[in-house]
């Protein structure tokens, strides 16, 4: 077992003999794995160095961005003033101090004027706005794991659509559910029938956490550029709702009460900001341990004690790449639908970098191509009888550069260059005849034992 948080509690959660629990119990340990895998993960400190890099571009990138986003609203007759109550609610945490800072944002959005700025002014606006949303991308898609981003076009439609778009969609929400909540018919009703009114009360005082729920699950699902499920993001938005109103408290009560005390007097007028920039770093680090945790709810296969960085070794890369041309080929022959990445990981029971490098290099060789589905599916891009087992080896092993680059050649490598032609030849002697289609058919016939692809990452 590679070093993790705490070897002593790792092989009690994983131990064998929790396959034998009961059903309440065995629950309560795979629980307790999700936990593990989260705090080790904020141990390791990947996650607050990325919480503290997104505070900074925060500073930078706030208001041009509601400047941006909030713009469209006048269009509808809005006016800045209404982006109040929900920067009140986020900035709440620091009391006073939050209704001060709450003014000053809305008055240098007020002091933006997108009419006089120019085509060079709205561009740069634009392109601040759109870093930050960019970075946050790039942080969330660094806890999925994924290596490929959006494209410079999607990027621009879909962050443009959610900063115009997505301000006047909340702001009807909370319009319709006031009107709604405060309605004539809901007034009669509660009057009448006292349970209505609990339950108008009761939905008036939760509506700031499901706001902040719904908000934290459209994070969770939107920006990562994958498929995110809606179980996976609910179950995230829902756990980082709870940490931001349970730290939100915790920030209110012992921070900013402390803040007249002569700890922050030295602080004199930075106080304030001080104060503004440790709430920003909390809040970041909650959004980005939900993102966590939606990751490890849809891929459990990362739920592990150690390991979960995706590395594998050059014979695992070559064995799964084996096992996703038969996985691919078997169906190909059945006339069955082809299988998404996700899917491989399912079938081959390995974690998903893995698959996704595979797929890559095999894509990149010319072996397989992706189809128009999002997400894409595989198939063969070429004949698969032609296609030969020593070529998808060598897609795999070639995958990731062009060589070893010297200034000058040496002579005591002579025996290196021999053994690797000597290698070479031994592969190609051995495997140049078996094809693709060959291996698929042999699979299917005669059922070996698992090879190492079922056992990667899996310990």
């Amino acid at each position: 077992m590679d070093k993790t948080l705490n070897r002593f509690v790792a092989q009690r959660l994983w131990a064998p003999e929790v396959a034998a629990y009961g059903f309440w119990r065995k629950r309560l340990i795979y629980l307790l794995r999700y936990v593990y895998v989260v705090l080790d993960d904020l141990a390791k400190g990947e996650l607050t160095l990325r919480a503290m890099s997104l505070v900074y571009t925060t500073l930078l990138s706030m208001v041009p961005m509601l400047a941006v986003s909030f713009s469209v609203l006048k269009a509808f007759g809005m006016h800045n003033k209404q982006l109040e109550p929900i920067m009140l609610q986020f900035l709440a945490p620091m009391g006073e101090k939050g209704v001060e800072i709450t003014e000053r944002i809305i008055g240098f959005i007020d002091n933006v004027k997108i009419g006089v700025l120019g085509t060079f002014g709205i561009a740069l606006l634009f392109y601040t706005a759109i870093s930050l949303i960019q970075k946050i991308e790039a942080t969330f898609n660094h806890i999925w794991r994924l290596e490929q981003h959006r494209s410079i076009g999607r990027r621009v439609a879909d962050y443009g659509s959610v900063m115009l778009i997505g301000p006047l969609l909340v702001f009807s929400a909370i319009g319709m559910s006031a009107s709604v909540l405060s309605g004539r018919a809901v007034q009669q009703v509660s009057e009448q029938l006292p349970l209505v009114a609990t339950l108008v009360t009761f939905v008036t005082a939760a509506a700031p956490y499901l706001m902040i729920i719904c908000a934290f699950t459209f994070f969770y699902m939107f920006i990562p550029n994958t498929r995110v499920t809606l179980r996976a993001g609910l179950v995230a938005g829902v756990v980082s709702g709870v940490l931001f109103q349970s730290l939100g408290w915790g920030f209110g009560s012992v921070v900013v009460s402390a803040s007249d005390s002569g700890t922050y007097a030295i602080y004199s007028g930075f106080a304030i900001l001080i104060l503004f920039m440790m709430w920003v770093y909390i809040s970041w680090l909650i959004l980005l341990v939900g993102s966590s945790v939606a990751f490890y709810v849809q891929h459990p296969e990362y739920v592990v004690p150690s390991r979960r960085s995706g590395d594998m070794s050059i014979r695992q890369h070559e064995d799964l790449a084996l096992g996703v041309m038969t996985v691919l080929a078997q169906r190909y022959y059945d006339g069955r639908r082809p299988m998404t990445a996700s899917e491989f990981v399912s079938r081959l029971r390995v974690q998903i970098q893995g698959v996704t490098r595979v797929l890559r290099a095999l894509r990149q060789a010319g072996l397989i191509t992706e189809n128009s589905d999002d997400p894409p599916r595989y198939l063969p891009n070429a004949p698969l009888e032609k296609v030969t087992v020593r070529d998808v080896l060598e897609a795999v092993r070639n995958d990731g550069g062009d060589g070893i680059i010297r200034l000058r050649p040496r002579r005591d490598f002579g025996a290196v260059a021999d053994v690797r032609q000597a290698i070479d030849t031994a592969v190609n002697d051995a495997l140049a005849e078996m094809s693709v289609k060959d291996m698929a058919q042999v699979s299917v016939e005669t059922p070996g034992k698992a090879s190492d692809v079922e056992q990667v990452e899996r310990t």
